[in-house]
């Protein structure tokens, strides 16, 4: 059933959009005649030449032709990804995240999807326990790749029993079948001590082998255990355990560079960095096929000082910025309405993204001060939780006069996960604060700027 029309929230000067009159505000009931489920049909719909829309303005409708070649875009962007309804996931999986949130944070945050469109849109990790005949038809057609699935297992009672769903068990059929149409798929697992580590991991990457040799990368990824977690079984990683799983990953990369002639499997940077270890040659990462998952983001962006490289995330026109793809929207803050370039710099982290960026600026004058998630708490480390309140300590316990530097993967449309914006907490605190790009060319532009 149709939930709502999508929206006009913004249209390119110039474009044909604007061209044809297309208007923020405008709902789109229909292109060329059919009425789009989400952002996907739509793009497929409206890539045509000159289609045909039908728009809701207020109280009216009226039909739009828009004068375009096949392919070129429109130049509107829309309030929503899906215009029916999202598909929620009915897993009951004890390490989820989201059970481990503390009460009071804003709705989105507790909503938990299970959508394969958002897997190719956004690279969200679906099970496939609500995929569905005519789901995996449109998969086949539209050709929907890459895809991203949570396989946390390929043993069928220990998938049912991680997910607390009898579907774990049967629902990685669809990854076959997917991978034996084409369709390019990354998979995931979430490593839980004493569940699916260990033996339990030969187990799965033996199972990737045998039922899916074409899957394109598997991710190995820890348990993050907040302070809010209420499951017994859960906990992190021991250091021991984390060196122990990262040489079985270690392992199976070379069985499976022998048997398909390349490593298909990846531990993220968490791993090694639990592990005390240091982060394998380029190479070894076979191009970074989950950078974006937390695998080789450290390597990735030290090759990035040597030598700047670029990319860019493959894109549906009038999808909305969603998930870790949001817009962080942050610019520089001042609390005291001053503060001099010659002040000294300071990079404000999370515990982990200390121990990757601090040795790329030894011996500079910018200083690295790692942020403890107390927010949180638990195991958590990584720079992309730290939270508003988070940040208002560590600039609180540092010296006033001096140029707090945050890197813009901890915010979300310009906000923290605790809803406040860093104009909030530059004001609370009177230090200057300035969000930046998560990238090699903002540290060395630090660097440069930073007084020596």
């Amino acid at each position: 059933m149709r939930a709502q029309a999508p929206r006009i929230v913004e249209v390119v000067p110039g474009s044909p959009g604007e061209t044809a009159g297309l208007q923020p505000g405008d709902e789109i009931l229909t292109v060329n005649g059919i009425t789009p489920r989400d952002v996907i049909d739509y793009q497929v719909l409206i890539d045509d030449a000159n289609p045909t829309v039908e728009l809701r303005r207020g109280d009216f409708e009226v039909t739009v032709g828009l004068s375009k070649w096949a392919g070129e875009p429109v130049g509107v962007t829309l309030a929503s990804s899906l215009f029916d309804r999202l598909r929620t996931c009915d897993n009951k999986c004890e390490f989820c995240f989201i059970y481990q949130l503390p009460g009071g944070m804003r709705d989105t945050l507790y909503l938990k999807d299970d959508d394969y469109r958002l897997s190719f849109l956004y690279g969200n990790f679906t099970t496939l326990t609500r995929m569905k005949e005519d789901d995996f038809a449109r998969v086949v057609e539209q050709r929907l790749s890459p895809l991203f699935v949570s396989i946390h297992s390929t043993d069928p009672d220990l998938r049912a029993r991680i997910l607390h769903n009898k579907k774990g068990a049967t629902s990685l059929v669809w990854l076959e079948r997917l991978l034996e149409a084409g369709i390019e798929v990354h998979g995931q697992v979430v490593c839980c001590p004493g569940i699916n580590n260990g033996p339990q991991l030969d187990v799965t990457c033996a199972g990737v082998l045998e039922r899916f040799p074409e899957l394109a990368t598997l991710g190995v990824v820890p348990l993050g255990v907040s302070r809010f977690n209420k499951e017994p079984a859960m906990r992190p990683h021991a250091p021991e355990e984390m060196d122990q799983d990262v040489d079985r990953v270690e392992r199976w990369q070379e069985v499976f560079l022998d048997r398909l002639g390349r490593r298909l499997v990846f531990a993220s940077d968490e791993f090694y960095l639990g592990a005390r270890r240091p982060f394998p040659p380029s190479d070894h990462y076979d191009g970074f096929p989950q950078l974006e998952n937390g695998i080789g983001m450290g390597r990735a962006l030290e090759d990035d000082l040597l030598d700047l490289g670029s990319g860019s995330f493959r894109g549906i026109e009038g999808a909305p910025a969603e998930g870790y793809r949001t817009s962080p929207g942050g610019t520089a803050c001042r609390g005291d309405g001053t503060g001099p370039r010659s002040q000294p710099t300071v990079v404000l982290t999370g515990e982990l993204g200390a121990r990757v960026v601090g040795p790329m600026l030894d011996g500079s004058d910018v200083t690295v001060v790692p942020v403890r998630n107390e927010f949180f708490g638990g195991n958590i480390g990584v720079t992309g939780l730290l939270t508003g309140s988070d940040v208002e300590r560590a600039l609180r316990d540092g010296p006033a006069r001096a140029r707090y530097v945050l890197p813009d993967v901890c915010l979300s449309d310009g906000r923290f996960l605790d809803d406040r914006t860093p104009a909030d907490v530059a004001a609370a605190t009177l230090r200057r604060l300035h969000v930046v790009p998560t990238t090699a060319e903002s540290l060395r532009t630090l660097v440069a700027e930073a007084p020596g």
